[in-house]
């Protein structure tokens, strides 16, 4: 970004753009909804319906998730899973 702009050129963004990779986005959007699910979860503020979405958004993400992550995200899963039912038996 120019340092007399405010904001970035189109150009600018698009060179950034470039360098952003996938699977980055889809590990960042893995732990986004891995900690909604956890959020929602939680007692008092429970909400089943959308920790379900997003234990299963997280769920559909895992194939694509980068192989060197892929293990730790499912044991997240594999977590909120458990949690959810948890949660679910006591609702």
């Amino acid at each position: 970004m120019n340092e007399s702009q405010a904001e970035p050129t189109p150009e600018e963004v698009v060179e950034e753009l470039h360098k952003i990779q996938v699977g980055d986005v889809l590990l960042s959007s893995a732990s986004m909804f891995a900690s909604l699910a956890y959020g929602k979860l939680a007692p008092g503020a429970q909400d089943l319906e959308q920790a379900r979405v997003a234990i299963d958004a997280l769920r559909a993400l895992l194939p694509l998730i980068p192989e060197e992550h892929r293990r730790d995200i499912q044991g997240v899963v594999a977590n909120l899973q458990l949690a959810y039912a948890d949660a679910a038996k006591s609702a």
